[in-house]
């Protein structure tokens, strides 16, 4: 049977903000202006609406609407982060699915920020989505490159031990569920796209008790911690020996808790 969809908590996610906007305000910098005014643009997998609002401030006439599957996030996005903005645009959200998601009119651009990892297959999506572009408009995304760091490869790990594999079989994604940044640019440009592909190390320094995991509980632990949302003590002894685990591989120092993180981003231009 395949795993429940995560469950998602927006105000953990969001006790990281700031390093987590910094790959989309860095990918979002790559991407050029839209052809014509005012552009319509789609956010996919928006989360609680924080980093949306960067496409309003660099494109405040244009008609801005982030999807994503979590009622939890889209209820933040929704009060905090919806309405009119400065130029005239509009900045609204809504629900979908990304595995089925199609523009269902043209748009200038197509923007994805640390959310495609989490649907198996995104590329075959990659068509249907550059084909809904206009001319001249554009595909971008940044996906986590990460898998094989000690903070999944651990959680992987422990999820496949004796004590839990029973429980957590199949729950947490592999290490395939992102693509080489040379396997995406072949893709990108097999459909007629220039494209821009690069990775980025970021070296995160996280302050606080146990801040790795504090991260992941955010993310990338979201599947166990739903797996195990009706057994409590199951919950708490998992976190208890990955807390452990943890704490070997990224040791804190002086100033703070050094945490590398790869990412892969890609922009892809349709041709105009």
């Amino acid at each position: 049977m395949p795993a429940a969809a995560p469950t998602w908590d927006p105000a953990q996610y969001l006790r990281h903000a700031g390093h987590r906007a910094r790959p989309f305000a860095d990918l979002l910098a790559r991407v050029p202006d839209p052809p014509g005014a005012p552009a319509r643009v789609a956010d996919l997998g928006c989360g609680p609406g924080n980093v949306t609002t960067l496409l309003a401030a660099r494109w405040p006439t244009a008609r801005i609407t982030g999807y994503d599957n979590s009622t939890e996030m889209l209820d933040m996005a929704h009060v905090e982060h919806e309405g009119p903005t400065s130029g005239g645009g509009r900045l609204d959200f809504s629900h979908a699915d990304v595995r089925t998601w199609t523009p269902g009119e043209p748009h200038d651009l197509i923007i994805s920020n640390a959310t495609l990892q989490w649907v198996p297959g995104h590329v075959e999506r990659f068509a249907d989505w550059v084909a809904g572009l206009k001319p001249g408009g554009t595909l971008a995304f940044q996906v986590p490159g990460n898998f094989d760091a000690p903070s999944h490869r651990l959680m992987r790990e422990l999820a496949a031990s004796p004590r839990w594999r029973g429980r957590l079989a199949d729950t947490l994604r592999h290490a395939d569920a992102v693509l080489t940044p040379e396997a995406y640019l072949e893709r990108l440009t097999s459909l007629g796209c220039a494209a821009d592909v690069w990775e980025t190390t970021y070296l995160h320094l996280l302050q606080g008790e146990d801040p790795v995991l504090d991260w992941v509980k955010g993310t990338g632990l979201r599947p166990v911690l739903t797996a195990l949302g009706d057994e409590p003590e199951a919950r708490e002894a998992f976190v208890a020996e990955y807390r452990a685990a943890l704490r070997e591989a990224y040791p804190a120092g002086p100033h703070g808790t050094p945490f590398p993180f790869r990412r892969v981003f890609a922009v892809a231009g349709k041709p105009g």
